[in-house]
């Protein structure tokens, strides 16, 4: 099944035979250059009789056989229609508009396929990952973080892989920022796993981020895939920041490859006695990742540049009343406290205490942990 130009256009044929190329199995950017540079280019390749590859290639392998080669045009074809219906975009590795730091990473994807408009190469490209079990201080953390690369830096991309927990708080903490947020999911463009954040996914897009994946549309959903996808989230970015991971998960992978790939590993620290704090704690204990507090510790490990500011002072927290200043100011003396202490040392009543605290809450100002603790947000 060669693919002839009486009915295709030269533009169609090379972009099915990229992706057919991309489906070659165990071939990713280093050996798929390396046979291109032999055969000259993807369609020589398929088009080529078996014995040929043969002598080109100087070996055997079932990469060669024409049945198997013709699968994966027909597979291509399909993968061509399905993307073109419903606005899939198609990134090969000798793109421009490939991500050049994923480039970089020899086990990268051969093609990555997108949903939504966001350049991967001109912004700073940070990747949020975390447990799925997030407490209120990784979440709070999440929020003040973006928050702070928007105002200081502006010139961010999020990327996190959609999961619950850290993941799904940095793209909602981007969104609210204004930044552009990249979700990089485990399975083909056909559906949104977990099926809760769907909403979520459509407002990354609508946004001006994107949902990317290396899996074709029918590709079925396995295990492995979660594993494998944290090697996308931490090659396309420029650092990786691991809010919250106890002793093992799939975050410490995440930040092990990208120490791996040299991108730079930051962590939260926390409590020795918090279950999710045990992960990244240990990440700073070997060296591996930087202890984080804020945006300022990234931008300047990073030597990114600071936007101009206006000169204007942006409030810290939203219109206060008088009470709502007094706990505000109390909390940021002693860090948190439960509701009793805060009524006592206060003054005011268990009663009115309550209302407030809801109120505090709505307006973001503070966060309600486990156990009854409040605590700036």
């Amino acid at each position: 099944m060669s693919i002839t130009l009486s009915y295709r256009s030269a533009d169609r044929e090379k972009r099915l035979c990229r992706l057919a190329f991309s489906m070659l199995r165990g071939v990713n950017p280093v050996t798929g250059s390396v046979i291109l540079q032999r055969v000259h280019s993807e369609c020589d390749f398929f088009n080529a009789p078996e014995r040929q590859l043969q002598i080109i290639m100087e070996t055997k392998s079932p990469l060669f056989d024409r049945e198997y080669r013709d699968k994966l045009l027909s597979a291509a074809e399909n993968e061509a229609i399905y993307n073109d219906t419903h606005s899939i975009r198609e990134y090969y590795f000798t793109d421009d508009d490939y991500p050049h730091l994923l480039r970089q990473c020899c086990d990268a994807p051969m093609m990555l396929y997108g949903i939504g408009e966001c350049d991967f190469n001109n912004r700073h490209i940070v990747s949020i990952v975390g447990t799925r079990h997030a407490t209120a201080y990784g979440i709070g953390f999440v929020n003040r973080l973006v928050e702070e690369l928007a105002d200081k830096v502006g010139n961010v991309v999020v990327v996190s892989g959609l999961a619950y927990g850290i993941d799904i708080a940095a793209h909602r903490a981007a969104m609210t920022a204004g930044l552009p947020t990249i979700g990089v999911v485990a399975h083909g463009l056909n559906t949104i796993y977990p099926s809760s954040h769907r909403n979520d996914a459509v407002k990354m897009v609508k946004s001006g981020g994107m949902l990317l994946s290396e899996y074709t549309h029918d590709a079925a959903i396995h295990k492995g895939n979660f594993l494998a996808r944290n090697r996308i989230v931490a090659g396309i970015a420029e650092c990786v920041i691991v809010v919250e991971s106890a002793s093992k998960g799939g975050a410490l992978t995440t930040a092990r490859i990208a120490s791996e790939y040299s991108r730079d590993v930051f962590a939260l620290p926390g409590r020795t006695s918090d279950l999710y704090s045990q992960g990244c704690n240990s990440l700073i204990a070997r060296d591996v990742a930087r202890l984080v507090t804020n945006a300022d510790d990234v931008i300047d490990a990073m030597g990114w540049e600071r936007q101009a500011v206006d000169g204007t002072q942006k409030s810290l927290f939203p219109e206060l009343n008088a009470d709502e200043s007094l706990i505000v100011e109390y909390l940021r003396t002693h860090g948190d406290a439960r509701l009793n202490n805060i009524s006592v040392d206060t003054g005011i009543t268990m009663p009115r205490l309550m209302p407030l605290m809801v109120n505090l809450e709505f307006k973001g100002v503070v966060v309600n942990f486990p156990g009854g603790s409040y605590r700036l947000s």
